[in-house]
């Protein structure tokens, strides 16, 4: 009787956590953030808590799960809303080479070895880092490159102001002002607050607007 009640069990947290993960958004394991990866483990531990202590009532794991993943809908909320949530809950992209040179400060503070960088570059089929011209770790653990082309005019476009928010850092990578920036969009009469998506790209600035996206 019990091996019926542990495969019923089973079966359902299969299910349960299925739907969950849909609910979720997340498709591929790549995908997840630190927050992500947490929740899934605490829901792995809670399910397999249930199944082998098949005596006890499943809602003692099911309510934990129910509000694990409750959290975890409203910061996704959260962090559609507010680019600083997201910046806190997920953290920030990191540049770990900038036009062809490696940033060291930036390896050490992600703690991030320069193995693990020629791991990444080899697993792309690139066999030097001077093949490289940018470099990208996400905020997933996910190494974005992006290699030298032919057009050497051509720069990896940098986000100025993403959801109404100004990128501070990348006004320093580009050595502008917010003065700069301000002046910038009122040649267009906007705002920062009207701006949804703002990039700088062979000196030049690419805006995409609120409207735009309606």
């Amino acid at each position: 009787m019990k091996y019926l009640i542990i495969l019923g069990r089973s079966a359902f947290f299969y299910a349960l956590i299925g739907i969950l993960f849909r609910m979720m958004g997340k498709r591929e394991v790549a995908e997840l953030s630190i927050m992500d990866l947490i929740v899934s483990i605490f829901i792995a531990q809670l399910a397999s808590i249930a199944i082998e202590n098949y005596n006890n009532s499943m809602l003692i794991s099911i309510v934990p799960i129910a509000v694990l993943v409750g959290f975890q809908l409203l910061f996704s909320y959260l962090e559609i809303k507010s680019h600083k949530v997201k910046e806190i809950v997920d953290g920030k992209i990191s540049v770990i080479i900038n036009r062809g040179r490696i940033d060291f400060d930036e390896l050490e503070n992600q703690r991030y070895g320069i193995e693990d960088l020629l791991v990444e570059l080899r697993s792309k089929g690139i066999k030097s880092i001077e093949d490289v011209d940018y470099a990208i770790l996400e905020t997933n653990g996910k190494l974005s490159i992006f290699e030298k082309k032919d057009d050497q005019n051509s720069t990896y476009p940098l986000p100025v102001i993403i959801d109404g928010k100004v990128e501070e850092d990348t006004l320093i990578e580009i050595g502008e002002t917010s003065k700069w920036l301000n002046n910038e969009l009122e040649k267009d009469s906007l705002r920062v607050e009207d701006i949804f998506y703002a990039f700088y790209k062979n000196n030049n600035l690419f805006i995409i607007t609120r409207d735009n996206i309606k």
